[in-house]
């Protein structure tokens, strides 16, 4: 796996070995950065269920200013570490090695970009938005990522948030929503 493009593009990330984590492929990472738009002019970055952190490190490339990555896996921690120490931006990255219910309960600042990608996914990332929206984490202007198995059907809307793109790609979709 490697950064597709921006200023760490090409560099490899390291991947975890197992089925723990499904680290999001190059050309879904591709795809999901095509249909955001390419390049960022700044931004705080959400990767609530990080994995390799591939996502997070794919938008700071990009142009996000900051990412916030949270991982409770300790196996997963430690290759989202090797993988931001690749960037040599240690000071752009925050890795909270805990769940996404406490981190949530932990941060302070709204995010412009949120990438969701938990396991059981349509429960979770429907209490997700609810709980980052009611605790203000959410900026007026984000946009939220969930990535998901293709048979997952998200609601249309959630919360304040209306489906505004949805593709399929190989056995992964990538729905996109922000407010409404």
């Amino acid at each position: 796996m490697r950064v597709v493009a921006g200023q760490y593009g090409g560099r490899t990330l390291k991947t975890l070995e197992g089925k723990n984590t499904r680290p999001t492929g190059d050309k879904v990472r591709a795809a999901i950065f095509s249909m955001l738009g390419q390049y960022f002019d700044g931004g705080l970055v959400l990767d609530l269920y990080s994995g390799s952190g591939g996502l997070a490190i794919e938008a700071i490339s990009r142009g996000c200013e900051k990412a916030v990555l949270v991982e409770k896996d300790r196996q997963a921690q430690q290759v989202i570490q090797a993988n931001i120490e690749m960037t040599k931006h240690l000071e752009r990255f925050s890795l909270m090695k805990m769940t996404s219910d406490k981190a949530i309960s932990l941060l302070d600042k709204p995010f412009d970009l949120v990438f969701l990608d938990p396991p059981y996914a349509k429960e979770q990332i429907v209490k997700d938005i609810e709980r980052l929206e009611d605790s203000g984490l959410l900026s007026p202007d984000v946009i939220i990522v969930c990535e998901t198995d293709k048979s997952v059907e998200l609601p249309e809307s959630i919360s304040n948030f209306n489906l505004i793109k949805q593709k399929i790609y190989g056995i992964s979709k990538v729905s996109l929503y922000e407010g409404a």
